[in-house]
């Protein structure tokens, strides 16, 4: 579980990609770029990731995070089928994308989810089932994508694994 209150937990940034995301509290933001607050804690001094567009970014420029290792030759995950619980804030008017993969070892990628767009000034629950095929080790991959101006941006926090994996 990673709720970014002290560190990003063993998720790294990809270094293939074009920016980061940044640990932020909604307390240092300008208003219209981001949550009020962050999910964990429901308060602005509270922590979760964050990309924004800004004139540093090109629209369709990616910023990608990936988790710790996880291991595809546990029985449980792959009987049960693993999750990955976390909450999203993608609100604004020029909001890009949020992809996010399931990536092997040997770097192939399956896309679990696709949002693109505003999705509304809340924070959204979502689960997406890991699959347990194989027995190759896998990452989850979040990529943000920018949009197509300065009024966007898209938040991640309170990133859980089930146990199963």
């Amino acid at each position: 579980h990673c709720n970014f209150e002290f560190d990003l937990c063993g998720w790294k940034q990809d270094e293939n990609d074009d920016f980061d995301w940044n640990l932020r509290t909604s307390s240092t933001t300008k208003m219209g770029t981001g949550p009020a607050t962050d999910h964990t804690l429901q308060e602005p001094s509270g922590h979760y990731i964050f990309i924004k567009s800004s004139f540093l970014q090109l629209p369709g420029q990616k910023a990608r995070i990936s988790s710790p290792v996880l291991s595809g030759r546990n029985k449980n995950c792959k009987v049960c089928g693993g999750v990955i619980l976390f909450y999203y804030h993608m609100y604004g008017a020029h909001i890009g994308s949020l992809i996010v993969y399931q990536r092997t070892t040997a770097k192939h990628e399956k896309i679990l989810l696709n949002l693109t767009g505003n999705q509304g000034n809340f924070w959204q629950r979502k689960a997406l089932i890991l699959a347990g095929d194989g027995d190759e080790d896998f990452q989850v991959v979040f990529e943000g994508i920018a949009g197509k101006g300065p009024k966007d941006g898209i938040a991640l926090d309170d990133l859980t694994f089930s146990r199963e994996c």
